[in-house]
């Protein structure tokens, strides 16, 4: 059975466009792109000639059904994005799951990503981390997105257009307060790639004064550990009580009032039944 293969394209460099993926170019029956004008520019430098179809956001439901009837008659395609690897923070998780619910194999050849890129760039905590993508063109979404990462500890990653840029730090500080930690990767892999290792605060002063250009990953540091609160059992069993009064059960609020105090939940639990 023929296959879809997921091709990562530079971000940037074009010399960072491995062997395989040419190869894989080449072998393919046609090539689905996000933007064929993009792609007709790689192709071309890679003297690459394959037959093309558009696969975006706007026509994938119509197209996915296209490309994967053209895969199961026998035909193996190829996904490019205009940059990156498809099927991340990209309409080819789609077809990526149209094709794998038809039982067609998926196979992945690895490129670029910005986010991994500017997260071992950022110089923060790279262990553990969280990739939040596109923050949403709604003030209301935008801001309800935000507030539940309010307390995240793992470095979040997101991706930003620069005519957005200013909101969306200002958006950050509200949520996060202006001194947490902030890279800004600006044209990775490009002639003036730049990282900017700042604060919240410090990054919209900086894009207040100077208006931002090019694409933007924004990798920012997540939400310092919370500091115990030195407290008796009594006290703690307390604070349980009053999360009580508001509707949260006796486990769930010896819990809570466990992980702010310390104290261990089976003592607050204990003192809650007396």
């Amino acid at each position: 059975m023929a296959k879809l293969y997921l091709v990562g394209t530079p971000i940037g460099n074009l010399g960072d466009f491995s062997p395989r993926a040419i190869e894989t170019l080449r072998s393919v029956d046609f090539i689905a792109a996000e933007d064929t004008r993009v792609t007709l520019k790689l192709l071309n430098r890679f003297e690459i000639e394959k037959p093309m179809v558009s696969y975006y956001q706007h026509n994938m439901r119509e197209r996915g059904e296209i490309v994967l009837s053209r895969i199961l008659a026998g035909e193996d395609c190829a996904l490019v994005t205009d940059a990156g690897m498809p099927a991340i923070s990209d309409p080819g998780e789609q077809l990526v799951a149209l094709c794998a619910e038809a039982g067609v194999e998926v196979v992945a050849v690895p490129g670029p990503t910005a986010a991994a890129t500017a997260l071992a760039l950022s110089a923060l905590p790279s262990g553990r981390f969280t990739f939040e993508g596109f923050l949403s063109v709604s003030k209301s979404e935008r801001r309800t997105h935000l507030d539940s990462l309010k307390n995240e500890r793992r470095t979040m990653i997101f991706y930003e257009a620069p005519h957005k840029l200013t909101n969306t730090l200002k958006d950050l500080a509200a949520a996060f307060g202006g001194e947490r930690r902030i890279s800004l990767c600006r044209e990775l892999t490009k002639i003036h790639e730049e990282v900017i290792r700042t604060t919240i605060a410090e990054a919209m002063q900086r894009f207040e004064e100077n208006a931002p250009r090019g694409e933007f990953v924004l990798v920012v540091e997540g939400a310092p550990e919370q500091q115990k609160e030195e407290a008796t059992p009594e006290q703690a069993a307390e604070r349980a009580r009053r999360l009580m009064a508001d509707g949260m059960s006796a486990s769930s609020a010896a819990k809570e009032a466990a992980s702010v105090t310390g104290i261990k939940k089976s003592d607050i639990y204990r003192l809650l039944q007396q």
